[in-house]
């Protein structure tokens, strides 16, 4: 067994964090027949909360003291916790880049606790109020440069995310990437004043979608010259990226010492662990996904869970699967579209009020790029879903059958309609269903490319020599028109 590495998350002051995971998983590994001595394992201690230090000062960091372990074998394996998933990641990615600044050290086999592969929609909160959740940050201010890093729909995070999904298979080369996460939140740290720390499909700070990285990348665009006057046909190409080793764990949480997926150190974290790092080839790599996408459908089979709330009745939480959608509005120029709205639509006649109550949980910004907005989509609802019976008494119903509304489109409505740089109305075209570039605790990247309308007006040129005033330009037809 090659040198196991712990890399911890972010805001993280003490190795006390790690708990009694390493010793555990030593035990379980020793159990297994995989030779692990605790001499093997070393754990982080890298610095997040200061605001000078950047996702790339973390990766040269860690490049640097992997260095110092002086491997024998010249490879380790790594275990994260939350941000930790994405510093290892983009080592890699700098590693192979610029392999003339980056260690030759491989890395055989990344398993990710709770990884914020997507960011967290925590992070757009801001530092003063996740300073105040005390139970996650032990009081320390957060850093603000891994803070911009970790906000939902990130230019750094999802340039890291769409290289993964258009990048080559790790497993093809004997590299093993693995995603465990919680299936929901610790209720006792809920947080009444931010309601993300209880959100449903989240582990209470990560998202199960955000952490998966089974994702997508998805254009919508027009194509084959679809240009229409009253509106622009949009057609959608898909991408799935590399299959990647995901498995939820039922009953953790991100963190707490009852139910967090690190400091508790369940045995199912432990055993899953282990069962990531006995894999040596990629055909064992593709049985282990196989498996986990059965236990996941166990899971996702028994979907309600009941929070004690003292005397009171149970309060009810459904576990449906849920998506996200991170979608970038821009023209075929890389123009971003400021102020265009994007609606969904559903049902053959492709209407706004068809779409499924509750289909939609949350919808959120980056402040830095507001064209990159992120929704959080319950999948079950899009797809249609059984009923769902109370587990206490089975013919109660808590939620009656819901009908799948597909096919699902989408329009959009640019700001500037007219003028002599426009763009067009524009919708998905009849016959396409958006519900595809959709997966169950997945994410996709939605680039939505109108065409960049251009007048002849915009440039002429004149054989008139005499002056003339061209201060209320004639537009004239737009150039390709």
């Amino acid at each position: 067994m090659t040198t196991l590495v712990f890399v911890h998350g972010w805001s993280v002051t003490s190795t006390a964090v790690y708990g009694a995971m390493p010793r555990r998983v030593q035990d379980a590994a020793r159990a297994a027949g995989l030779a692990l001595t605790i001499h093997d394992i070393r754990l982080s201690e890298y610095v997040s909360f200061d605001d000078a230090v950047t996702m790339g000062d973390l990766v040269r960091a860690f490049d640097h003291a992997l260095r110092d372990l002086h491997l024998s074998t010249g490879s380790f394996a790594c275990v994260t916790h939350s941000t930790g998933g994405p510093v290892v990641r983009e080592w890699l990615r700098a590693q192979r880049d610029t392999p003339g600044s980056y260690s030759t050290i491989r890395l055989s086999h990344l398993v990710m606790l709770a990884p914020a592969n997507f960011g967290s929609a925590l992070a757009r909160l801001g530092k003063s109020t996740l300073a105040r959740l005390k139970a996650w940050f032990n009081g320390v201010e957060p850093g603000q440069r891994i803070l911009d890093w970790l906000e939902l729909g990130s230019a750094a995070s999802l340039a890291l995310n769409l290289d993964h999904i258009h990048g080559a298979d790790p497993a093809a080369k004997g590299q093993f990437l693995f995603v465990l996460t919680g299936d929901r939140p610790d209720r006792s740290l809920y947080d009444h004043l931010n309601s993300y720390t209880g959100e449903n499909g989240s582990d209470g700070v990560v998202r199960i979608a955000s952490a998966n990285l089974n994702a997508r990348h998805a254009v919508l665009a027009v194509a084959g010259g679809r240009r229409g006057a009253a509106a622009d046909a949009l057609s959608l190409s898909l991408l799935r990226g590399p299959r990647c080793a995901f498995k939820l764990v039922a009953g953790a949480a991100h963190s707490g010492d009852e139910q967090g997926i690190l400091t508790a150190a369940v045995p199912a974290t432990v055993e899953a662990i282990v069962r990531c790092l006995a894999v040596n080839d990629a055909r064992a790599y593709a049985d282990l996904c196989d498996a986990f996408d059965t236990e996941n459908a166990a899971r996702d089979a028994d979907k309600v869970e009941l929070e004690p709330v003292g005397p009171f009745a149970p309060r009810v939480h459904i576990h449906d699967p849920r998506s996200m959608l991170i979608l970038r509005l821009a023209d075929d120029t890389g123009e971003p579209l400021t102020g265009a709205g994007f609606l969904l639509t559903a049902g053959p006649e492709a209407s706004l009020d068809q779409l499924p109550a509750g289909f939609l949980t949350d919808r959120q910004a980056n402040s830095a790029d507001p064209c990159t907005v992120t929704l959080f989509l319950n999948h079950a609802l899009l797809a249609g879903d059984a009923r769902v019976p109370d587990p206490r008494q089975p013919r109660r119903t808590l939620r009656p059958a819901v009908a799948s509304h597909r096919p699902y489109g989408a329009r959009v409505q640019p700001l500037d309609l007219a003028g002599l740089v426009h763009h067009a109305l524009a919708a998905s075209a009849p016959g396409e269903d958006l519900f595809a570039m959709l997966g169950p605790h997945q994410s996709t990247v939605l680039d939505v490319v109108l065409p960049r309308r251009i007048h002849e007006g915009v440039f002429r040129l004149t054989r008139d020599l005499s002056p003339h005033d061209f201060h209320h330009p004639d537009p004239g037809p737009a150039i390709g028109d």
